[in-house]
C-alpha cells in the first residue's frame, strides 16, 4: 500500500503521533543521551586511531624500537584494536543497561496515549 492508498485520516494520525513523540521530553532526553555517548566514544576512538597514525607518520622511530623480537608498533597497533573492542563493549553495556530501558519506557508511554 503506497501513500496514495492510505486514508487521509490514518496519515494525519501517524503524523500527529510522530510529532508528539518528537516533542516528548523523555524522547528528547533519550536522543540527547544516545548522541552524547556516541559522540564521546567516536572522539575517543578517533583520538587513539589518529594518534597512532600520526605517530607512525611523524615519529616512526618510536614505533620501530625493538621489543622482544618485534617492533613496538606491533603491540601499539594491537592495543588500538583492543581499545576499539573495549569501546564497543562500553556501548553495548550502556545500550543494554540504560538505552533499551529508556526506549521501552518511551514506547510504553506513547502507546498508552
Amino acid at each position: 500500500m503506497n501513500e496514495e492508498q492510505v486514508p487521509q485520516t490514518e496519515l494525519q494520525g501517524a503524523q500527529k503521533r510522530a510529532h508528539e513523540m518528537l516533542q516528548d521530553p523523555e524522547f528528547k532526553e533519550l536522543a540527547r543521551r544516545k548522541n552524547a555517548i556516541s559522540l564521546s566514544l567516536t572522539v575517543a576512538m578517533m583520538l587513539i586511531y589518529f594518534g597512532f597514525i600520526f605517530l607512525l607518520a611523524f615519529a616512526p622511530a618510536v614505533l620501530s624500537r625493538p621489543v622482544s623480537g618485534a617492533t613496538s608498533g606491533i603491540p601499539v597497533g594491537i592495543g588500538v584494536i583492543i581499545f576499539a573492542w573495549m569501546l564497543t563493549g562500553v556501548y553495548v553495556r550502556w545500550a543494554n543497561d540504560s538505552y533499551d530501558t529508556m526506549v521501552s519506557n518511551v514506547k510504553k508511554r506513547l502507546e498508552d496515549n
